[in-house]
């Protein structure tokens, strides 16, 4: 099953084996030790999934937004 990853200015909506939840942008800067905007989608499904499967090249979120 795949996760869905919704960047906002909030935070992170994601959908993870049918389970819709948000991640918000302090919970990720605190796991991280990051800004939010220097947090790559790599690094938010490493928070989200115990293994996940990581394809292609890490994203910045403030790339995305």
């Amino acid at each position: 099953m795949s996760t869905d990853l919704t960047f906002t200015d909030r935070g992170v909506d994601v959908v993870y084996e049918g389970t819709e939840f948000e991640l918000e942008k302090t919970l990720i800067e605190e796991a991280t030790g990051k800004s939010y905007r220097d947090v790559t989608d790599h690094e938010v499904l490493a928070i989200v999934a115990e293994d996940p499967e990581l394809d292609g090249e890490p994203v910045r979120i403030g790339d995305v937004l």
